[in-house]
């Protein structure tokens, strides 16, 4: 998703829509689809740890989406929207890493099922596990907080030319120009240590690499077609993790 930047007034507040709304289901609807994913591939849905990662995993996008619909409704309505429009201008190595991403997102928890299924990886220590829970739970905080600052926060990577797209610093932009990316980073390594799987580490890694790579992309990107965004990242100096990239 890019993590292009909104005007640092304050966003306005339309009725959410049936659009917004779809927004909120489709959130919904991959978060069970990701969580039923572990339980077939593991053949079993007497698995304690996996039902508490889903747990944690639905809440957190069912928070994330109640958050957002209430402090940036304009943003779940245009995520809704499934139009030509929103592809114009999006970047064609966007596209492939974006095919990339959708994969791994299955590819991952089925990984973690199968290790299960199959006793690849030894027990882990439940406190490993509890860590990464955290790191789950983490991972929601920069994804939510960008998503309800961030007027533009759309899926491609592209200049919103037709809705007057800005930049600003406002929120969790203050400390990294990518902070929902970071939130998905978080996300990708923690299913493996939370549920102890270690052969699911594999795909995470790849997941992780995607979007090293696609921050690195999307800020050069907006650095040369995006008025105001050179000077920006002059003054929030860290694309992904503050004081280290």
């Amino acid at each position: 998703m890019s993590i292009t930047t909104a005007p640092s007034e304050s966003i306005p507040k339309v009725p959410l829509n049936k659009y917004g709304y779809n927004t909120m289901a489709r959130n919904l609807f991959m978060a069970v689809i990701t969580c039923v994913s572990l339980f077939l591939a593991a053949g079993t849905w007497s698995w304690s740890w996996a039902w508490v990662y889903s747990a944690v995993f639905a809440l957190g996008w069912a928070v994330l989406s109640v958050v957002v619909a209430r402090e940036n409704p304009e943003l779940m309505n245009e995520r809704g929207k499934r139009t030509k429009d929103m592809t114009v201008g999006t970047k064609r190595w966007d596209l492939i890493l974006l095919s990339l991403y959708s994969l791994l997102l299955f590819v991952t928890p089925l990984t973690a099922g199968l290790d299960y299924r199959n006793g690849w990886s030894a027990e882990s220590s439940p406190v490993i596990k509890v860590i990464g829970l955290a790191l789950l739970a983490i991972g929601f905080i920069p994804l939510t907080w960008a998503m309800a600052a961030n007027r533009f926060f759309e899926p491609t990577v592209r200049i919103q030319t037709q809705r007057g797209h800005q930049v600003a610093d406002r929120g969790p932009y203050r400390f990294v120009r990518h902070p929902g990316y970071l939130g998905l980073v978080l996300h990708f390594l923690s299913l493996p240590i939370a549920l102890g799987m270690w052969a699911a580490l594999i795909p995470a890694l790849v997941g992780v690499a995607v979007y090293v790579i696609r921050t690195a992309l999307e800020d050069r990107t907006l650095q040369e077609e995006l008025p105001g965004y050179a000077e920006f990242a002059q003054r929030t100096r860290y694309r992904l993790l503050p004081g280290i990239w």
